[in-house]
Protein backbone atom coordinates (compact mmCIF):
# COMPACT_ATOMS: atom_id res chain seq x y z
CA UNK A 1 0.00 0.00 0.00
CA UNK A 2 1.31 3.45 -0.81
CA UNK A 3 1.09 5.92 2.04
CA UNK A 4 2.78 8.66 0.07
CA UNK A 5 4.53 11.80 1.28
CA UNK A 6 3.16 15.09 0.02
CA UNK A 7 5.80 15.60 -2.64
CA UNK A 8 5.14 12.20 -4.17
CA UNK A 9 1.36 12.34 -3.86
CA UNK A 10 1.27 15.63 -5.72
CA UNK A 11 2.57 13.85 -8.80
CA UNK A 12 1.17 10.33 -8.76
CA UNK A 13 -1.74 8.19 -7.68
CA UNK A 14 -0.66 5.86 -4.86
CA UNK A 15 -2.29 2.53 -5.49
CA UNK A 16 -5.48 0.76 -6.31
CA UNK A 17 -6.98 -2.50 -5.25
CA UNK A 18 -8.44 -4.27 -8.24
CA UNK A 19 -10.46 -7.44 -8.74
CA UNK A 20 -8.90 -9.48 -11.54
CA UNK A 21 -12.09 -10.16 -13.44
CA UNK A 22 -10.68 -8.92 -16.73
CA UNK A 23 -8.50 -10.79 -19.19
CA UNK A 24 -4.91 -9.72 -19.56
CA UNK A 25 -1.69 -11.28 -20.73
CA UNK A 26 0.74 -12.32 -18.00
CA UNK A 27 3.93 -10.41 -17.52
CA UNK A 28 7.20 -12.16 -16.94
CA UNK A 29 6.86 -14.53 -14.02
CA UNK A 30 8.44 -13.40 -10.79
CA UNK A 31 11.20 -15.56 -9.40
CA UNK A 32 10.27 -17.86 -6.57
CA UNK A 33 11.04 -17.11 -2.97
CA UNK A 34 11.34 -13.79 -1.20
CA UNK A 35 11.30 -10.73 -3.44
CA UNK A 36 13.97 -8.06 -3.23
CA UNK A 37 11.47 -5.21 -3.20
CA UNK A 38 10.47 -4.30 0.33
CA UNK A 39 7.25 -2.93 1.79
CA UNK A 40 6.74 0.81 1.62
CA UNK A 41 8.27 2.81 4.45
CA UNK A 42 4.90 3.64 5.97
CA UNK A 43 3.84 0.01 6.32
CA UNK A 44 7.21 -1.24 7.47
CA UNK A 45 7.67 1.42 10.15
CA UNK A 46 4.17 2.06 11.46
CA UNK A 47 2.94 -1.44 12.22
CA UNK A 48 -0.81 -1.88 11.78
CA UNK A 49 -2.49 1.11 10.20
CA UNK A 50 -6.18 2.08 10.13
CA UNK A 51 -8.01 3.20 7.02
CA UNK A 52 -11.42 4.85 6.79
CA UNK A 53 -13.84 3.04 4.45
CA UNK A 54 -14.87 5.54 1.74
CA UNK A 55 -13.78 8.26 4.17
CA UNK A 56 -15.62 8.20 7.49
CA UNK A 57 -17.58 5.06 6.57
CA UNK A 58 -19.94 3.91 3.84
CA UNK A 59 -23.59 4.92 3.39
CA UNK A 60 -26.40 2.37 3.23
CA UNK A 61 -29.70 3.95 2.18
CA UNK A 62 -31.68 1.23 3.95
CA UNK A 63 -29.71 1.35 7.21
CA UNK A 64 -32.02 1.84 10.23
CA UNK A 65 -31.41 4.95 12.37
CA UNK A 66 -29.84 2.90 15.17
CA UNK A 67 -27.46 1.12 12.79
CA UNK A 68 -23.76 1.72 13.14
CA UNK A 69 -22.43 0.16 9.94
CA UNK A 70 -23.57 2.04 6.86
CA UNK A 71 -24.95 5.00 8.79
CA UNK A 72 -22.05 7.46 8.42
CA UNK A 73 -23.44 10.98 8.71
CA UNK A 74 -21.26 12.28 5.87
CA UNK A 75 -21.79 11.33 2.24
CA UNK A 76 -19.23 8.65 1.40
CA UNK A 77 -16.43 9.24 -1.12
CA UNK A 78 -16.49 13.04 -0.76
CA UNK A 79 -13.97 15.68 0.26
CA UNK A 80 -16.05 16.28 3.40
CA UNK A 81 -15.75 12.65 4.48
CA UNK A 82 -12.05 12.44 3.63
CA UNK A 83 -11.34 15.66 5.50
CA UNK A 84 -13.10 14.38 8.61
CA UNK A 85 -11.01 11.20 8.48
CA UNK A 86 -7.82 13.23 8.06
CA UNK A 87 -8.67 15.14 11.24
CA UNK A 88 -8.10 11.96 13.26
CA UNK A 89 -4.39 11.53 13.88
CA UNK A 90 -4.72 7.74 14.25
CA UNK A 91 -6.26 7.32 10.78
CA UNK A 92 -3.40 6.62 8.37
CA UNK A 93 -5.30 6.40 5.09
CA UNK A 94 -8.71 6.42 3.45
CA UNK A 95 -10.06 3.81 1.05
CA UNK A 96 -12.12 5.14 -1.83
CA UNK A 97 -13.42 4.15 -5.26
CA UNK A 98 -12.22 5.50 -8.60
CA UNK A 99 -13.83 5.13 -12.01
CA UNK A 100 -12.92 6.79 -15.29
CA UNK A 101 -15.51 8.85 -17.16
CA UNK A 102 -16.16 8.53 -20.88
CA UNK A 103 -13.93 11.55 -21.54
CA UNK A 104 -11.06 10.11 -19.49
CA UNK A 105 -11.34 11.80 -16.09
CA UNK A 106 -10.85 9.75 -12.89
CA UNK A 107 -13.76 10.42 -10.52
CA UNK A 108 -14.74 9.16 -7.06
CA UNK A 109 -17.83 6.94 -6.96
CA UNK A 110 -18.53 3.40 -5.73
CA UNK A 111 -21.53 2.03 -7.66
CA UNK A 112 -21.38 0.93 -11.30
CA UNK A 113 -24.59 2.87 -12.01
CA UNK A 114 -25.79 6.28 -10.86
CA UNK A 115 -29.52 6.84 -10.35
CA UNK A 116 -31.68 9.94 -10.26
CA UNK A 117 -35.37 10.83 -10.10
CA UNK A 118 -37.15 12.04 -13.23
CA UNK A 119 -40.78 12.90 -13.84
CA UNK A 120 -42.47 9.85 -12.41
CA UNK A 121 -39.53 7.60 -13.27
CA UNK A 122 -36.06 6.57 -12.15
CA UNK A 123 -33.21 7.20 -14.58
CA UNK A 124 -30.12 5.00 -14.46
CA UNK A 125 -26.76 5.55 -16.21
CA UNK A 126 -23.53 3.60 -16.13
CA UNK A 127 -20.95 5.88 -14.53
CA UNK A 128 -18.28 5.13 -17.14
CA UNK A 129 -20.71 6.17 -19.91
CA UNK A 130 -20.97 9.69 -18.48
CA UNK A 131 -18.90 12.71 -19.42
CA UNK A 132 -17.28 14.51 -16.49
CA UNK A 133 -19.74 17.40 -16.69
CA UNK A 134 -22.67 14.98 -16.61
CA UNK A 135 -21.28 13.11 -13.59
CA UNK A 136 -20.73 16.30 -11.61
CA UNK A 137 -24.32 17.42 -12.24
CA UNK A 138 -25.61 14.82 -9.76
CA UNK A 139 -26.12 15.84 -6.15
CA UNK A 140 -25.29 19.20 -4.52
CA UNK A 141 -23.23 21.62 -6.60
CA UNK A 142 -20.00 23.39 -5.69
CA UNK A 143 -20.09 27.18 -5.87
CA UNK A 144 -16.73 27.09 -7.64
CA UNK A 145 -18.29 25.21 -10.54
CA UNK A 146 -20.91 27.89 -11.14
CA UNK A 147 -20.45 30.80 -13.53
CA UNK A 148 -21.67 34.42 -13.16
CA UNK A 149 -25.42 34.85 -13.55
CA UNK A 150 -25.91 31.10 -13.20
CA UNK A 151 -29.41 30.07 -12.30
CA UNK A 152 -29.74 26.47 -11.13
CA UNK A 153 -33.05 24.92 -12.07
CA UNK A 154 -34.01 21.35 -11.28
CA UNK A 155 -35.60 20.50 -14.61
CA UNK A 156 -36.93 17.22 -13.30
CA UNK A 157 -39.11 18.94 -10.70
CA UNK A 158 -39.84 22.10 -12.67
CA UNK A 159 -43.61 22.48 -13.12
CA UNK A 160 -43.43 25.10 -15.88
CA UNK A 161 -44.79 24.13 -19.25
CA UNK A 162 -41.95 24.10 -21.81
CA UNK A 163 -43.38 27.12 -23.70
CA UNK A 164 -43.92 29.07 -20.48
CA UNK A 165 -40.35 28.33 -19.38
CA UNK A 166 -38.93 29.45 -22.72
CA UNK A 167 -40.96 32.63 -22.58
CA UNK A 168 -39.67 33.39 -19.09
CA UNK A 169 -36.06 32.90 -20.18
CA UNK A 170 -36.49 35.05 -23.30
CA UNK A 171 -37.88 37.89 -21.20
CA UNK A 172 -34.80 38.10 -18.94
CA UNK A 173 -32.20 40.80 -19.77
CA UNK A 174 -29.17 38.54 -19.24
CA UNK A 175 -27.95 35.31 -20.79
CA UNK A 176 -28.41 32.39 -18.43
CA UNK A 177 -26.40 29.21 -18.13
CA UNK A 178 -28.41 26.34 -16.71
CA UNK A 179 -26.80 23.84 -14.41
CA UNK A 180 -29.03 20.86 -13.71
CA UNK A 181 -28.67 19.48 -10.18
CA UNK A 182 -29.97 15.94 -10.22
CA UNK A 183 -31.06 14.25 -6.97
CA UNK A 184 -29.19 11.07 -6.07
CA UNK A 185 -30.93 7.75 -5.49
CA UNK A 186 -29.44 4.36 -4.67
CA UNK A 187 -30.42 0.76 -5.26
CA UNK A 188 -30.44 -1.58 -2.27
CA UNK A 189 -29.26 -5.17 -2.34
CA UNK A 190 -32.83 -6.42 -2.73
CA UNK A 191 -33.50 -4.16 -5.73
CA UNK A 192 -35.39 -1.29 -4.07
CA UNK A 193 -34.54 2.27 -5.12
CA UNK A 194 -34.44 4.78 -2.25
CA UNK A 195 -33.45 8.40 -1.75
CA UNK A 196 -29.75 8.67 -0.99
CA UNK A 197 -29.78 11.31 1.71
CA UNK A 198 -27.22 11.89 4.45
CA UNK A 199 -27.10 14.06 7.53
CA UNK A 200 -24.24 16.08 6.02
CA UNK A 201 -23.91 16.27 2.24
CA UNK A 202 -21.18 17.22 -0.16
CA UNK A 203 -20.77 17.30 -3.92
CA UNK A 204 -19.27 14.55 -6.05
CA UNK A 205 -15.60 15.02 -6.80
CA UNK A 206 -12.70 14.03 -9.02
CA UNK A 207 -9.49 12.23 -8.11
CA UNK A 208 -7.54 15.41 -8.85
CA UNK A 209 -9.61 17.32 -6.29
CA UNK A 210 -8.86 14.66 -3.68
CA UNK A 211 -5.12 14.97 -4.25
CA UNK A 212 -5.29 18.76 -4.19
CA UNK A 213 -7.63 19.22 -1.21
CA UNK A 214 -7.12 16.35 1.26
CA UNK A 215 -4.39 16.66 3.88
CA UNK A 216 -1.06 15.41 2.47
CA UNK A 217 -0.43 13.40 5.64
CA UNK A 218 -3.28 11.04 4.76
CA UNK A 219 -2.52 7.97 2.63
CA UNK A 220 -4.80 6.81 -0.18
CA UNK A 221 -5.95 3.25 -0.83
CA UNK A 222 -7.62 3.62 -4.22
CA UNK A 223 -9.99 0.94 -5.45
CA UNK A 224 -10.22 1.11 -9.22
CA UNK A 225 -13.75 -0.09 -9.96
CA UNK A 226 -14.61 -2.61 -12.66
CA UNK A 227 -17.99 -4.25 -13.21
CA UNK A 228 -17.84 -7.97 -12.29
CA UNK A 229 -20.29 -8.73 -15.09
CA UNK A 230 -18.08 -7.38 -17.88
CA UNK A 231 -15.05 -9.10 -19.40
CA UNK A 232 -12.61 -6.25 -20.02
CA UNK A 233 -9.97 -6.23 -22.73
CA UNK A 234 -6.36 -5.48 -21.91
CA UNK A 235 -6.53 -2.05 -23.58
CA UNK A 236 -9.44 -1.09 -21.31
CA UNK A 237 -7.50 -2.06 -18.20
CA UNK A 238 -4.34 -0.31 -19.37
CA UNK A 239 -6.28 2.88 -20.04
CA UNK A 240 -7.65 2.88 -16.51
CA UNK A 241 -4.39 1.82 -14.85
CA UNK A 242 -1.98 4.11 -16.69
CA UNK A 243 -1.74 6.56 -13.78
CA UNK A 244 -1.53 3.87 -11.08
CA UNK A 245 1.88 2.94 -9.71
CA UNK A 246 1.18 0.22 -7.16
CA UNK A 247 -1.64 -2.28 -7.44
CA UNK A 248 -3.26 -4.44 -4.78
CA UNK A 249 -5.28 -7.50 -5.78
CA UNK A 250 -8.78 -7.59 -4.29
CA UNK A 251 -10.03 -10.99 -3.14
CA UNK A 252 -12.71 -12.37 -0.86
CA UNK A 253 -10.21 -14.99 0.28
CA UNK A 254 -12.46 -17.98 -0.39
CA UNK A 255 -15.50 -16.66 1.51
CA UNK A 256 -17.52 -16.66 -1.72
CA UNK A 257 -17.15 -18.29 -5.13
CA UNK A 258 -16.36 -16.57 -8.44
CA UNK A 259 -16.06 -17.93 -11.96
CA UNK A 260 -12.54 -16.53 -12.02
CA UNK A 261 -10.65 -19.03 -9.85
CA UNK A 262 -7.94 -16.47 -9.12
CA UNK A 263 -10.36 -14.72 -6.77
CA UNK A 264 -11.32 -17.78 -4.73
CA UNK A 265 -8.47 -18.09 -2.22
CA UNK A 266 -5.62 -16.19 -0.63
CA UNK A 267 -3.11 -18.67 -2.07
CA UNK A 268 -4.41 -17.91 -5.57
CA UNK A 269 -4.18 -14.20 -4.83
CA UNK A 270 -0.54 -14.58 -3.82
CA UNK A 271 0.22 -16.42 -7.06
CA UNK A 272 -1.46 -13.68 -9.10
CA UNK A 273 0.53 -10.97 -7.31
CA UNK A 274 3.82 -12.77 -7.97
CA UNK A 275 2.93 -13.52 -11.59
CA UNK A 276 1.95 -9.95 -12.41
CA UNK A 277 4.37 -8.27 -10.00
CA UNK A 278 1.58 -6.62 -8.01
CA UNK A 279 2.18 -4.83 -4.74
CA UNK A 280 -0.05 -6.86 -2.45
CA UNK A 281 -3.52 -8.09 -1.49
CA UNK A 282 -6.70 -6.68 0.01
CA UNK A 283 -8.75 -9.60 1.39
CA UNK A 284 -12.06 -10.07 3.15
CA UNK A 285 -11.00 -10.46 6.78
CA UNK A 286 -12.68 -13.85 7.23
CA UNK A 287 -10.53 -15.28 4.45
CA UNK A 288 -7.41 -14.22 6.35
CA UNK A 289 -8.60 -15.59 9.70
CA UNK A 290 -9.54 -18.90 8.07
CA UNK A 291 -6.13 -19.25 6.42
CA UNK A 292 -3.41 -17.78 8.66
CA UNK A 293 -0.74 -19.76 6.83
CA UNK A 294 -1.38 -17.60 3.77
CA UNK A 295 -0.43 -14.56 5.84
CA UNK A 296 3.04 -16.04 6.30
CA UNK A 297 3.16 -16.78 2.57
CA UNK A 298 2.36 -13.17 1.73
CA UNK A 299 4.95 -11.91 4.20
CA UNK A 300 7.62 -14.26 2.81
CA UNK A 301 6.88 -12.86 -0.66
CA UNK A 302 7.07 -9.26 0.62
CA UNK A 303 3.46 -8.63 -0.34
CA UNK A 304 1.42 -6.03 1.52
CA UNK A 305 -1.70 -7.58 3.10
CA UNK A 306 -4.73 -5.51 4.09
CA UNK A 307 -8.24 -6.61 5.05
CA UNK A 308 -11.81 -5.31 4.85
CA UNK A 309 -15.17 -6.52 6.14
CA UNK A 310 -17.60 -6.12 9.04
CA UNK A 311 -15.32 -7.98 11.49
CA UNK A 312 -12.86 -5.10 11.19
CA UNK A 313 -15.35 -3.07 13.23
CA UNK A 314 -14.75 -5.42 16.21
CA UNK A 315 -11.54 -4.44 17.92
CA UNK A 316 -10.81 -7.94 19.25
CA UNK A 317 -10.77 -9.26 15.68
CA UNK A 318 -8.51 -6.37 14.71
CA UNK A 319 -6.16 -7.21 17.58
CA UNK A 320 -5.84 -10.81 16.34
CA UNK A 321 -4.83 -9.43 12.93
CA UNK A 322 -2.34 -7.11 14.61
CA UNK A 323 -0.70 -10.14 16.22
CA UNK A 324 -0.71 -11.95 12.86
CA UNK A 325 1.19 -9.08 11.23
CA UNK A 326 -1.55 -7.74 8.96
CA UNK A 327 -0.33 -4.47 7.41
CA UNK A 328 -3.59 -2.55 7.43
CA UNK A 329 -7.34 -2.68 7.91
CA UNK A 330 -10.26 -0.86 6.25
CA UNK A 331 -13.00 0.01 8.76
CA UNK A 332 -16.32 1.82 9.09
CA UNK A 333 -16.03 2.60 12.82
CA UNK A 334 -13.11 4.90 12.13
CA UNK A 335 -12.76 6.66 15.48
CA UNK A 336 -13.36 3.60 17.63
CA UNK A 337 -11.00 1.24 15.80
CA UNK A 338 -8.27 3.79 15.17
CA UNK A 339 -8.21 4.62 18.88
CA UNK A 340 -8.03 0.90 19.72
CA UNK A 341 -5.16 0.28 17.30
CA UNK A 342 -3.30 3.30 18.65
CA UNK A 343 -3.41 1.60 22.06
CA UNK A 344 -2.07 -1.77 20.93
CA UNK A 345 1.31 -2.67 22.42
CA UNK A 346 4.08 -4.21 20.40
CA UNK A 347 4.64 -7.98 20.90
CA UNK A 348 6.73 -9.07 23.87
CA UNK A 349 10.25 -9.20 22.46
CA UNK A 350 12.23 -8.21 25.52
CA UNK A 351 12.71 -9.41 29.07
CA UNK A 352 10.27 -9.03 31.96
CA UNK A 353 7.37 -8.68 29.54
CA UNK A 354 8.70 -5.49 27.98
CA UNK A 355 8.62 -4.96 24.23
CA UNK A 356 11.32 -3.33 22.16
CA UNK A 357 9.85 0.05 22.94
CA UNK A 358 9.39 -0.70 26.63
CA UNK A 359 5.64 -1.26 26.26
CA UNK A 360 3.86 -4.16 27.93
CA UNK A 361 2.29 -6.84 25.75
CA UNK A 362 -1.50 -6.54 25.93
CA UNK A 363 -3.20 -9.69 27.24
CA UNK A 364 -6.67 -10.90 26.30
CA UNK A 365 -9.39 -10.75 28.91
CA UNK A 366 -11.72 -13.71 29.44
CA UNK A 367 -14.41 -11.86 27.51
CA UNK A 368 -12.07 -11.35 24.58
CA UNK A 369 -10.93 -14.97 24.61
CA UNK A 370 -14.55 -16.04 24.63
CA UNK A 371 -15.19 -13.93 21.57
CA UNK A 372 -12.32 -15.56 19.72
CA UNK A 373 -13.42 -19.06 20.68
CA UNK A 374 -16.87 -18.33 19.26
CA UNK A 375 -15.46 -16.60 16.20
CA UNK A 376 -13.14 -19.34 14.96
CA UNK A 377 -15.77 -22.12 14.61
CA UNK A 378 -18.08 -19.66 12.86
CA UNK A 379 -15.38 -18.91 10.32
CA UNK A 380 -14.53 -22.56 9.77
CA UNK A 381 -18.18 -23.47 9.25
CA UNK A 382 -18.89 -20.55 6.91
CA UNK A 383 -20.30 -21.87 3.63
CA UNK A 384 -20.43 -20.13 0.23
Amino acid sequence: MALLPAATRAAVVGLCRIAASASSSPSSAAAGGRRERELSFALAERGMVVGGHRGMGMNAVDAPPESRVGAARERENTLLSFGRAAAHAAVAFVEFDVQVTKDGCPIIFHDDFILTQGTGAVYERRVTDLLLEEFLSYGPQKESRKVPYLVSIDLFSCKFHECMLKGLIDSLPIALTFQVSKPLLRRTGDGRVLNWSTEEDDSLCTLQEVFECVSPRLGFNIELKFDDNILYQRKDLERALQAILQVLFLTEGGTSKHHDSRRNSLNDAIRVCLEYDLHGIVSEVRGVLKNPAAVVGAQDSNLALLTYGHLNNVWEAVYVQYLMGINGIIVDHVEEISNAVAGFSKPDLGQNGAGVDGAKHQAFSQQQLGFLLRLIPELIEHRH
